[in-house]
């Protein structure tokens, strides 16, 4: 363990922990100490993660919980505070995609439009799941006078994405959430920030075809695709004492994709 960042103990919550960006940040968390609750909808991922959470000698706990789902969100608070007391971090990385055109047309027909069952998927998950894991964990928080919530945003939220209106447009949700809980939550002494990723290579990344990975790459001025190692340094700096000032941004981790862009 590194245990450079004073998080020795902290009980910390990942949504999503179970795989990509989330596991990268369980294990990242637990390399610093911290007691690590992972929430996922993947039993079968959860239960690895935990395994190998536990070989680190962390105390760990798997919850099978959708973010969208308020009354399972709020149990799974109760049941960590029973457990362990309190909660210091919530790293809100559960995230969906439902990809598709507003419109398709072709030759003067309209083929195709993205759903209200794929727009309203990604909202539920995407932004109401942080609504609701932040608005669940928020009074304990209080109570203590302490607490860090952090969310993914991504760049796209900066500039769009061709076929990700309902993804684009739940990344941009989360800043503005994030700047206005902010506004709402310092007097507490709870700090809350977001971390906009750039392109990662998560198992979904790594599928794709390999020119568009390389036009990835030649977006990126760094000259290379992001790892979840990059993600979860970045939560783990935000979430502890030596970024204690740091407060209502949005930490852009992409290799300058942005101005690459």
């Amino acid at each position: 363990m590194t245990q450079g960042y004073g998080l020795q103990d902290k009980v910390v919550i990942v949504t999503g922990g179970a795989a990509g960006i989330g596991r990268a940040t369980a294990m990242r968390f637990a390399e610093e100490g911290a007691r690590i609750s992972i929430w996922d909808m993947n039993a079968e991922a959860g239960a690895a993660t935990l395994a190998d959470l536990k070989q680190m000698n962390v105390e760990a706990m798997f919850q099978l919980v959708n973010v969208a789902d308020a009354d399972a969100v709020e149990k799974a608070v109760a049941d960590i505070v029973s457990a362990w007391g309190h909660v210091d971090v919530l790293v809100n990385n559960a995230g969906i995609t439902r990809d598709g055109q507003l419109v398709k047309y072709k030759e003067g027909v309209v083929t195709g439009t993205m759903s209200d069952a794929n727009f309203d998927a990604v909202i539920g998950v995407n932004l109401k799941g942080v609504f609701v894991a932040t608005r669940a964990v928020a009074p304990h928080m209080i109570k203590q006078g302490h607490g860090v919530i952090l969310s993914a945003s991504s760049v796209v939220a900066a500039y769009g994405n061709f076929g990700q209106t309902n993804y684009a447009a739940t990344k941009a949700g989360l800043i503005a959430m994030t700047k206005t809980w902010a506004r709402e939550l310092g007097k507490y002494g709870i700090r809350v920030n977001a971390v906009a990723p750039g392109f990662t290579m998560t198992d979904m990344v790594a599928a794709m075809p390999e020119k568009v990975l390389e036009g990835m790459v030649a977006h990126t001025p760094m000259g290379r695709i992001g790892a979840p190692a990059d993600i979860a340094n970045a939560y783990v700096w935000l979430a502890s004492d030596q970024a204690a000032f740091v407060h209502g941004t949005t930490l852009a981790v992409d290799g300058g994709l942005v101005l690459g862009t």
